[in-house]
C-alpha cells in the first residue's frame, strides 16, 4: 500500500494480527510493515504511520544503504561524514601555500584543507583526522575506565585494520581502529573497556563477559550500533 505525507510516499504493508497494540517495524530488506489488531480502522493506521513517519523513513533507508554495502566517498561538496555518531558535510578548501593538508571541525562542518585538489590528498587529510581524534578519544576513555582495573595497558596504538575495532595482547598491548572516532562517544567507550577486560581475560569466556557487563551493562546495545552502523564508518 502507498501513502503519502509531508509530500513524500512510501510503500508499507498492513498485518493484521491478534494483537492488542497497533506496531510498525522495517524488515532486513527495508520494507516497511505496520502490524493492527483485527478489525483496525485503515484511519488509524494511517494516523499511527504518520506519527513514526521520520523513524520508518530513515530506517527503511538505512536499511537498503545498509544492503548495498560500503559506498567509497566521491569528496563533492556538502558530502556527509561520520563524526562521534552524528554526520558533517565536507567543506574543501584548496591553498597552494599548505605546508600540509589538513581536516578540522569548524561550524558544524569538517573542514577539509590540501595543497592540491586531488582525491588521494583529500582522503589523506581526512583519514589523518580521524587517527588523531581516535587517539584522544580513546586515550581519554582509557583514563576514565582505569579505576576499574587494577592493571594498566602497557602500549596503546592506533591501527588500519579492516577486521577488528580493537585487539589487546596478553602482553597488554592494544590496538584501536581508527574509524572509532566516527562511533559515538559511549560505542568508544564500549571498545576500550572491551579491550581492557581482556587484560585479566583473555579469551570471551563467562567470567570476561560479566566483568564487561559490571563495568557497562548497556554493552549488548553498543555492540548493536557497531553491527548495524559499521557499513557506514567510511572514508
Amino acid at each position: 500500500m502507498l501513502h503519502t505525507y509531508l509530500g513524500e510516499t512510501i510503500s508499507f504493508e498492513i498485518q493484521y494480527k491478534k494483537r492488542g497494540s497497533i506496531s510498525i517495524g522495517v524488515d532486513g530488506y527495508g520494507n516497511i510493515f505496520v502490524q493492527a489488531p483485527k478489525g483496525t480502522p485503515l484511519e488509524y493506521i494511517l494516523q499511527f504511520l504518520e506519527e513514526k513517519w521520520e523513524w520508518a523513513r530513515k530506517s527503511s533507508k538505512e536499511m537498503k544503504e545498509r544492503l548495498e554495502g560500503e559506498k567509497e566517498k566521491t569528496y563533492e561538496q556538502g558530502e556527509a561524514f561520520l563524526f562521534l555518531g552524528k554526520e558533517y558535510p565536507i567543506q574543501v578548501s584548496q591553498d597552494a601555500a599548505l605546508e600540509q593538508d589538513y581536516a578540522a571541525l569548524e561550524d558544524n562542518k569538517l573542514h577539509i584543507w590540501v595543497k592540491e585538489l586531488t582525491e588521494d590528498r583529500l582522503k589523506q587529510a581526512v583519514k589523518r583526522f580521524y587517527y588523531q581524534q581516535c587517539k584522544a578519544l580513546v586515550e581519554k576513555s582509557l583514563q576514565a575506565h582505569q579505576p576499574h582495573f587494577k592493571m594498566k595497558p602497557r602500549s596503546v596504538r592506533i591501527s588500519d585494520s579492516n577486521r577488528t575495532w580493537g585487539t589487546c595482547s596478553s602482553q597488554r598491548d592494544m590496538t584501536f581502529n581508527w574509524k572509532l572516532a566516527m562511533a559515538p562517544q559511549s560505542v568508544i567507550d564500549y571498545v576500550v573497556v572491551h579491550e581492557m577486560c581482556h587484560m585479566l581475560h583473555m579469551n570471551h569466556d563467562r567470567s570476561f563477559w560479566r566483568l564487561v557487563g559490571k563495568i557497562m551493562p548497556d554493552y549488548e546495545q553498543k555492540e548493536k550500533w557497531l553491527a548495524l552502523s559499521g557499513w557506514k564508518m567510511t572514508i
